[in-house]
């Protein structure tokens, strides 16, 4: 699939780390350090602009090794960039460890996933069709 992309930042482009990876690394482009305080909040560019095709989205999720090491994570995971948005790729970071953390500019800071997803039309009706499970929520299913 090629995807148009706009770099405004010196940083490579995201990239599959592997020939099996499903997530590419997005890099902060910022002009200074940023601290990130205990359970402080922020918007992190990317410099990245992307134009995704209709049918597909992109998902912002947090990187497994700095949710793991330093307790950083995407706040509102996965986010989603609509496939008609062309603003900068931004990324909302949270820090849920004890220590502030520090971003330097082209530290990998999320990643991102295309996926294709699809638009629903709805159909209503008074009611739906049985199932086993019916209403039962969380940790209903009976499986252990």
């Amino acid at each position: 699939m090629q995807i148009k992309i706009v770099n405004k930042s010196k940083n490579e482009l995201p990239a599959y780390s592997t020939e099996m990876s499903a997530g590419m690394d997005l890099r902060a482009n910022i002009q200074e350090s940023i601290v990130l305080k205990p359970m402080e909040r922020k918007l992190i560019p990317t410099g990245l602009f992307i134009e995704l095709p209709q049918g597909f989205e992109a998902q912002i999720r947090p990187r497994s090794g700095l949710a793991l090491k330093k307790g950083i994570t995407v706040l509102n995971t996965p986010g989603t960039i609509d496939a008609d948005y062309r603003g900068e790729i931004r990324t909302i970071l949270i820090n849920l460890s004890l220590e502030n953390f520090v971003i330097e500019n082209g530290e990998r800071i999320c990643q991102m996933i295309i996926a294709a997803h699809e638009t629903v039309q709805w159909n209503l009706v008074e009611e739906l069709d049985k199932t086993d499970r019916g209403a039962g929520g969380f940790g209903h299913t009976g499986k252990k």
